[in-house]
């Protein structure tokens, strides 16, 4: 069984394994009291005025204590985070790498203005935006209501709506999720288009192994993969 697992752990992703380990691993250090939430919050001024760099990565990854709200969150990254690279980036893990820095990096940026202190979410809404507008003909079912499947996040922020949630993180997420769809699939695709959002070398080196296949313009299957399973 403990083998068994192991094994089926290092067949995620790596980029899915990473961030989704990083979440686990933070909410269990806040709920072990190991560490507090206050360590880890988007704070400008101590980014800035006092070198803690680490908010820029800690303030990604921390839901809440341990509950349903940041165990589903930690499984909407699983699920969606590991779609993406399977399907959408198969083999082409610099350029999925380079989406979390654009994605991260606009999402800070905005949540300057936002005051917002935990980014997560945001960045989750970011990815799910992402993968529906690649999969259009999906059919999903969320909590009863059925859609296709780019309305999922709009339908996310619905639900927040009617409980009363804030829907700035809806917002942020969509937006940027919107930004790179458009810069990456939409721009390089009209007449005289180009690609706008080019993978730095280094990262190609880092992550890329040498007999990949020549990088080219991804050409999205929109039949291909499916969705997530039915929220009942």
């Amino acid at each position: 069984m403990a083998l068994s697992f192991i094994e089926e752990y290092f067949q995620i992703p790596v980029v899915t394994r990473a961030y989704t380990t990083a979440c686990v691993l933070t909410t269990a250090a806040v709920q072990l009291e190991v560490i507090t939430p206050f360590q880890l919050y988007f704070n400008p001024d101590l980014i800035i005025r006092r070198y803690q760099i680490w908010r820029l990565i800690t303030s990604f990854l921390f839901f809440g204590s341990l509950g349903f709200t940041s165990v589903f969150n930690i499984i909407c990254i699983y699920h969606y985070c590991r779609k993406l690279e399977e399907d959408c980036f198969r083999g082409r893990t610099a350029d999925f790498v380079f989406m979390f820095l654009f994605g991260g990096i606009i999402i800070a940026l905005l949540g300057l203005f936002a005051k917002i202190f935990f980014l997560g979410q945001a960045f989750i809404i970011m990815l799910m935006y992402v993968w529906s507008k690649r999969q259009p003909l999906i059919a999903m079912n969320f909590f009863g209501v059925n859609f296709q499947a780019p309305f999922l996040p709009w339908v996310l922020m619905g639900f927040s709506l009617l409980f009363g949630d804030s829907i700035v993180v809806h917002i942020l997420g969509i937006s940027v999720g919107h930004l790179y769809y458009f810069l990456e699939d939409v721009v390089p695709n009209q007449p005289g288009g180009r690609r706008l959002l080019m993978t730095p070398e280094l990262l190609r080196a880092m992550f890329d192994q040498p007999e990949d296949p020549e990088h080219r313009p991804l050409q999205h299957d929109q039949q291909g993969g499916d969705g997530q399973p039915d929220e009942e």
